[in-house]
Parts: structure tokens; sequence; C-alpha cells
């Protein structure tokens, strides 16, 4: 059986709630979601089964499994950008049905406007959810705009961008560089929801480390409800207060869902890089990734051997 640390469990009570939340709300909800595509002459190819999720308010969910099991697309889902074949997606107890601004969404590839500065692309979304051009003109907006620029900037700061970075391109800044920008832009609109889809995964190490010491610290000190795609097991671990494994779906298993671990995540009080390094730690790193490798369609030995029946190394 799984150790006590890896039980899977039915539902998670959070155990922090954000100060702007009610305690123990669903912030986001999957309803029986399964999602297929025509795939031409191989038929359907069904990426999602009979998912169902419910994510507190203020959990930090970070979702794992091999490409081709439908992280990225869990998160279209949430955002509003794609839509289930069967089921139903509801984030605030609210069905989505268009792209959400109650979420912000960090892509894996930076999304910034290449003729913008770093300011202005951090102030460009709250800008224009203002109101039209005529209403530029009235002095509220000057007002708004000013106030706007402060919390731009303090945000960007935050993020570890200097003064002198803030009126440069896109194009004169590195990827990590950017990448944090990409972060303020999202965390400037105060988003209750935030979706980050392998935001770190092209940086180099100590910038990857720095940024999840800022994105661990926002958390903390906000509580967003995060949900957080990563390929990288130790960072789950790492960032998270739940784990979500998914695996791929396969023919042989139709009807049955892909979800094959939903856990909570002991939590820790030590700063990220001490933790990393602590017995504990590595024991739990290692579990998880037998029970990853147990899911996947690379262990075609036991492919068939539900994931709960596994005793870790």
């Amino acid at each position: 059986m799984v150790s006590a640390a890896l039980r899977p469990v039915e539902t998670i009570s959070p155990r922090h709630a954000s100060r702007r939340m009610e305690p123990g709300r669903t912030e986001i909800e999957l309803r029986d979601v399964s999602v297929s595509y025509a795939a031409g002459k191989e038929g359907v190819k069904t990426v999602l089964s009979k998912l169902n999720l419910k994510v507190a308010a203020g959990e930090f969910v970070v979702v794992l499994g091999e490409t081709g099991c439908g992280k990225s697309t869990l998160l279209r889902l949430i955002l509003g950008q794609e839509f289930p074949t069967a089921g139903a997606v509801e984030v605030d107890s609210k069905s989505v049905t268009c792209i959400d601004a109650r979420c912000g969404y960090v892509p894996q590839k930076y999304s910034l406007f290449p003729d913008r500065t770093v300011l202005g692309n951090v102030m460009y979304g709250p800008e224009n959810a203002k109101g039209r051009y005529l209403s530029r003109l009235r002095p509220s907006f000057f007002a708004f705009r000013r106030k706007l620029r402060a919390e731009a900037q303090a945000h960007l700061v935050r993020m570890g961008l200097r003064a002198q970075d803030m009126n440069k391109y896109p194009h004169q800044l590195s990827g990590g560089m950017q990448q944090r920008v990409a972060i303020a832009q999202a965390l400037l609109m105060n988003p209750p929801v935030l979706l980050l889809d392998e935001a770190f995964s092209a940086l180099d190490p100590s910038t990857r480390a720095s940024l999840q010491e800022q994105l661990r610290q926002v958390w903390l000190e906000s509580k967003p409800t995060v949900v957080f795609v990563t390929h990288n097991t130790s960072e789950a671990l790492l960032l998270g207060t739940r784990l979500i494994l998914l695996r791929r779906h396969s023919d042989g298993r139709a009807g049955e869902t892909n979800l094959a671990l939903d856990m909570q995540i002991p939590p820790s009080t030590l700063p990220l890089s001490m933790r990393a390094r602590s017995v504990e730690f590595q024991e739990l790193l290692e579990q998880v990734k037998e029970l990853a490798y147990k899911s996947s369609s690379m262990n075609t030995d036991d492919a068939d051997s539900p994931v709960d029946e596994v005793t870790p190394a």
C-alpha cells in the first residue's frame, strides 16, 4: 500500500485560507470532464477522461505527468481557452464559457508585446480593462494610471527587475527576465486564480530557484488559488500543498479516469533550498518518482497496476 504521505485523498481541506476568500470554499471544480479530438484516420483521440477535481480557495495545486497526459489541456479548460467534450468546468461556482478574467495565466513561452516596454507590458491589461479611449481623457483615468504605474513598478521590483530595466523592450531582456515580467503581468491583475504552465522550465537552475522562492512567497502572502503544471517532480513537491498526478489515456482504459494520484504534500516551514536537501524530502521525492513511473506509458510491465497498490521503494 501507499505510505501515509502518499495515500490518495477524495477531498482536500485547505490548511490555509486566503484572507480575501471564504475558508473552505471550492474555487475550481471539474465534474466528469473528458476532452477528445478527431484524429483523422486514427479516429478519436482522448486526452482527458472522467476527470473529477475540486480545488479549494487558496490551495497551491501542482500537476505532474508525462507528455500527452493532459496537463496543459487542464489549464486551458480552467482558463476558458478550451472546452470539454463532456462534463462541466466551474470557477467560483460559475460555468467557464469564455476566457475567464478571474484567472491569471503564465505560459511556458513568454507572452510579451515586442513593441511595448517592460512597464508598458505589465500595465497593458489593467489599462485596457479600465475603459475605452475617450474615457482616458478624464482626470480620473490619469489618477488611475499613476496608481497603476506605481503598482506595476512595485511588482517588477519584487520580481527582481531594476528601475533601469523598466523602459527596456522584451528583446533586450534575458529569458529569465522576460519570465519575471510575465509573472508580474499576471500578478498585477490580482487574480483569485493563478495558472502557470511549465513557467520555469526554460530557465537556468539559479534563475529557476529564485523564481520558485518568489512565487512561493507571493502565494504565502496573498493566497491566490494556484494550479502549477510542471515536469519537475522536485519543483512540484517544493512548491505545492497538493499534488495531482495524471496518466496518459489508454484505449485499454476506456471510460476510466486518467487521474492517477491526488495527495496532500506534507507542509514545511524550511526555505526551499534547505527543504530540498532534507532526508524526508528526498524520501518523498523518490516515492513520487516511483509512482509517476508506475503510472506512465513507459512502464509496460505494470501499466495496468493501480497506483495506490504500489509499495514505494
